[in-house]
């Protein structure tokens, strides 16, 4: 590992050794206990280093110590990462990853810097060929376009759409949670659609999901649990994100298709139990509480589901009174 982090900081065009990276690195570290406003010089100067992993660690103790008056050099920095070579300059995006989430954290109103970073492809040698290392910087900039107030959201969505494609999971997982902070109704009709096309990671279908019912509310519930039917991994999505509107309504659905499936596949079993224990209702509550009571196949996955969805300390005192506490966290 030592070794490639050498070879990165070398590529980089670094001409300090390894060591003097090391001691510039902690010398960083140090900056993170002392007032910002002496902070503020010594970072302004990491931020200008060639060195890909100084510039990420300048950038993000530029965040944790609020410095937004760096704003312009994080900016810069950025660029000139983003240029002729990057892979060379920047191995695995360390800095234009750290670069990005600062500004995003700051608010950076100018747009042109996250579509960059939204558009990027950065392959590198891997084992048996390449692999782009630009997904997390693709999904940042996504979120980040989001605040960028001169955007109108129809030129916003546009560019979201495109990162439905993206060939990381993540990206698009990124790029459902940045349609739904858009906000409008165009927004709420993209993610049902891309939810009514399936055939995607479960984790973009759930986001899709929960995106629709946080933007429509329980009254998208009738048309969510339709993704109950198929009893896999984007049902339990499809679960959670009913869940998560802790209604009544939610709980009643849940219960039900529990019942429906008694007799199948026991993991989608417990995964309803969780869902339901999320719901956060008393009704929901109780019921979990009587199949403990009850004991029976069921009553173990009833007690984990309590146990995991953060119970109050009522529901806590009332498993104890039932010889069935929650294990320490």
């Amino acid at each position: 590992m030592a070794t490639r982090r050498g070879k990165s900081e070398s590529s980089a065009g670094t001409s300090p050794p390894a060591r003097g990276i090391e001691e510039q690195a902690a010398a960083l570290e140090a900056l993170r206990t002392r007032p910002p406003q002496e902070a503020e010089p010594a970072l302004r100067k990491a931020l200008q280093h060639r060195n890909n992993f100084l510039v990420a660690k300048a950038a993000r103790l530029a965040a944790e110590l609020l410095l937004t008056a760096l704003t312009p050099e994080l900016g810069a920095a950025f660029h000139r990462f983003m240029g002729d070579d990057p892979a060379k300059s920047d191995p695995q995006c360390w800095a234009k990853n750290d670069l990005a989430k600062t500004l995003a954290a700051f608010e950076y109103q100018e747009h042109e810097l996250f579509l960059l970073g939204l558009r990027h492809r950065q392959f590198e040698p891997v084992w048996g060929g390449r692999s782009d290392t630009a997904g997390a910087l693709r999904g940042t900039c996504a979120l980040a376009l989001v605040q960028c107030r001169e955007v109108n959201s129809h030129r916003l969505l546009g560019w979201l759409t495109e990162l439905f494609a993206d060939p990381d999971p993540t990206v698009q997982v990124n790029a459902a949670r940045a349609v739904e902070q858009v906000g409008s109704d165009a927004a709420m009709l993209l993610l049902k659609l891309r939810a009514e096309l399936g055939s995607g990671p479960p984790e973009l279908l759930g986001a899709c999901y929960g995106g629709v019912l946080r933007l429509e509310g329980p009254a998208a519930i009738p048309w969510a649990a339709k993704f109950l039917a198929a009893e896999d991994d984007t049902a339990a999505e499809a679960a959670f994100a009913i869940a998560e509107t802790r209604t009544l309504q939610a709980f009643e659905l849940l219960r039900s298709t529990y019942a429906k499936a008694a007799a199948r596949d026991p993991w989608f079993r417990s995964a309803l139990l969780s869902a339901i224990a999320l719901t956060r209702q008393e009704p929901a509550t109780e019921w979990l509480v009587d199949r403990i009571r009850q004991g029976g196949r069921e009553a173990a996955a009833a007690h984990e589901a309590l146990c995991r969805s953060a119970p109050s300390n009522a529901v806590l005192e009332r498993l104890t009174q039932l010889g069935k506490p929650c294990p320490p966290s």
